[in-house]
């Protein structure tokens, strides 16, 4: 298949269709991969010149991607493209198609189930191609439902023998002991929100059958210390409260042909400030290592109502306003 760039004296024409995303708003898609990728671009029209031969296949390749993909979808926004470029740059093993792919990931889900914005497809292909991945981000970006539904596909696929299911309980030293019945009644209110995203993905009765056999579990974090768990798919939950030694502790227990995805939001730290997280910390100690990626959301992944985005984005504001006035 011919490309849909003609090659003449090293310029490259662009489909008219796609020319106005790219000068829309002052020049931003072309000046974004300028800044990117440290290269300048010389653009008239439909001919662009990348100015640097050592980065000009990289860089007419990715303008190919772009300009296929806004041929496919139709209306895209800026913010869209930019997170494309950023995708390409992280995961340049990931294809279109698969940027693209809009089928269910989990079989016999209750409903179907996929990633709504790019960084959650980025997110979902380095959960396939990495032993660990951190999720950094705000609430109702799919940080923990998208992995479940990776590892409950995982599981019915047979790619692995059992899901682990877990959180930190930040209070089981102090006000846990005021609330009625045993130790499993005292924890549940930490566990049930890993609970009711297992339910809305699975049908009641498989869930259970998951459950009955041992198969899906769900545990406080403090139940993984002294445990190696091979053919396993583990789940980290609102890691932001787990604390340095609780990260190393569960970090350690990834077995053979093992998975750990590791969820937080570190704008919302409970633990007491003489603490350490140890999800702030792994970003430090861990950045760089092949076989681990980081993945950061922000307010435009969120999927839950359209007011939620607003709510992130008025507190993130705040927070910045107050940080400047204690510099």
């Amino acid at each position: 298949m011919p490309s849909p760039f003609s090659i003449a004296m090293s310029k490259f024409e662009i489909d008219p269709q796609v020319v106005p995303q790219f000068y829309s708003k002052n020049n931003e898609i072309i000046k974004f991969i300028e800044k990117f990728y440290n290269v300048k671009i010389s653009a008239r029209g439909q001919t662009f010149k990348v100015l640097d031969a050592e980065k000009e296949n990289e860089i007419v390749n990715l303008l190919e991607i772009i300009e296929v993909y806004i041929l496919k979808k139709g209306k895209v926004t800026n913010d869209e493209i930019i997170s494309l470029i950023r995708i390409k740059k992280d995961a340049p093993d990931i294809s279109l198609d698969e940027i693209l792919e809009v089928s269910s990931i989990v079989p016999y889900s209750r409903k179907p189930i996929y990633p709504k914005t790019l960084n959650q497809k980025l997110y979902v292909h380095h959960i396939q191609h990495n032993h660990v991945v951190f999720s950094i981000g705000p609430a109702g970006t799919g940080k923990t439902y998208l992995a479940m539904a990776v590892a409950i596909k995982y599981l019915v696929e047979k790619a692995i023998n059992k899901i682990i299911l877990t959180r930190p309980a930040v209070e089981a030293g102090e006000s846990l002991g005021f609330l009625p019945g045993d130790l499993q009644a005292k924890i549940d209110p930490y566990l049930r929100p890993l609970y009711d995203a297992l339910f809305d993905i699975l049908p009641g009765d498989l869930a259970n059958r998951f459950l009955e056999r041992g198969q899906i579990e769900v545990a406080p974090l403090a139940y993984m210390r002294g445990r190696t768990l091979n053919d396993a798919f583990l789940i980290l939950d609102e890691a932001q409260n787990s604390t340095s030694e609780q990260m190393k502790m569960f970090l350690t227990r990834i077995g053979f042909n093992s998975k750990a995805v590791i969820t937080g939001d570190i704008t919302q730290i409970d633990l007491p400030s003489r603490k350490r997280s140890g999800l702030v910390e792994a970003q430090r100690i861990l950045k760089g290592i092949n076989g681990i990626k980081f993945v950061f959301f922000n307010e435009k992944d969120v999927v839950r109502h359209e007011i939620v985005q607003k709510i992130i984005k008025a507190y993130q504001i705040y927070e910045e306003e107050q940080e400047k006035k204690k510099s």
